[in-house]
């Protein structure tokens, strides 16, 4: 997993959007955003997996080919919608199992987008309230493990004022300390 300071310029979204030179993002400012990780290599996974799994209290698991195979006809408008900036009122957990893409993640109070570069073997987790979104890079595919804490559930919610006032997003900013 490799973070940095997504460069806003217009293009491909799957393209890397690193500035020139880079502008990483350290562990401690994700940390500081409550965005979780861990690298737990793909052969052998299980055990680790489940480890963290019980350690955080994911009860529930399922697999996402995110690939015009794997998806067919709503390949194109499932990408575009994954690239919405949105929010979950649940952590959203990946693991990596194959392909590579891109999270980005909101930095607050600045507004700037962060882009997180996932490959397998890669452990993600982006808090309840975080805005976010998601892309595929130039590979074009991605396997992932997803995790819930309950009963498989994916509802994002578009960015808005009504999102701004949500609980859940409330509740993300007074955990990272900013706002009310």
């Amino acid at each position: 997993m490799r973070a940095y300071y997504f460069d806003n310029l217009p293009g491909d979204q799957r393209l890397p959007h690193d500035y020139v030179p880079s502008r990483p993002v350290s562990t401690e400012t994700l940390a500081s955003l409550n965005v979780r990780f861990w690298h737990i290599p793909v052969e052998g996974y299980e055990d680790a997996v489940d480890a963290v799994a019980k350690e955080r209290g994911y009860k529930n698991r399922d697999t996402i080919n995110v690939s015009k195979e794997g998806m067919g006809d709503i390949y194109e408008e499932k990408i575009r919608g994954f690239f919405e900036e949105h929010m979950h009122e649940d952590e959203e957990i990946r693991y990596i199992l194959s392909g590579s893409g891109f999270f980005d993640v909101r930095e607050t109070p600045s507004d700037a987008w962060i882009r997180v570069a996932v490959e397998p073997g890669d452990l993600l987790v982006l808090p309840a309230g975080i805005y976010h979104r998601f892309t595929l890079d130039e590979k074009d595919q991605i396997k992932a493990l997803r995790l819930f804490q309950d009963e498989p559930k994916w509802i994002p919610h578009a960015r808005g004022s009504a999102t701004d006032a949500n609980q859940h997003r409330l509740g993300y900013l007074r955990e990272i300390g900013v706002g009310a």
